[in-house]
């Protein structure tokens, strides 16, 4: 069972405004990318099911692990990016060759809402470039 798609967004729109803040997921004070994930999750779902340990902010970085990606297969159900509808969690690889280290949420079929550095949370365009950008795609499950 999966979350009612209406409250994910709604949960996310609460964001929009909260500036951009390295590793921090505080609705209306800071968060990155990842925490604001996280700060969905925590109104949608319950508690945070493990800590988040430190990560890197270079979206260039290369390996052979999708750790971002693992982690959410651990608790949220994984469909394809095709797949996708409002609601779902994205993970965007932002160079061809990099891990998945960006994180959004749909919240239309052309739109999405993230932290981005400079711009805070945001909700924009699902351009053709944030498009072909899209790694994974989960489910938030129902609590």
């Amino acid at each position: 069972m999966t979350a009612d798609p209406a409250l994910v967004i709604a949960a996310a729109r609460r964001w929009l405004g909260t500036p951009y803040h390295d590793q921090a997921s505080l609705c209306g004070v800071g968060c990155d990318c990842l925490g604001l994930a996280r700060g969905v999750w925590r109104e949608v779902v319950g508690d945070e099911p493990f800590p988040i340990p430190p990560y890197s902010r270079d979206w260039g970085e290369t390996g052979p692990r999708e750790i971002l990606a693992e982690g959410a297969r651990r608790m949220m159900p994984e469909i394809t990016p095709d797949e996708a509808t409002p609601g779902a969690l994205m993970l965007f690889r932002m160079t061809p060759r990099a891990i998945a280290k960006h994180v959004g949420i749909l919240t239309g079929p052309q739109s999405f809402i993230h932290a981005y550095e400079h711009l805070g949370v945001i909700e924009q365009g699902l351009t053709p470039s944030w498009r072909r950008r899209i790694a994974f795609a989960f489910l938030f499950p129902k609590p």
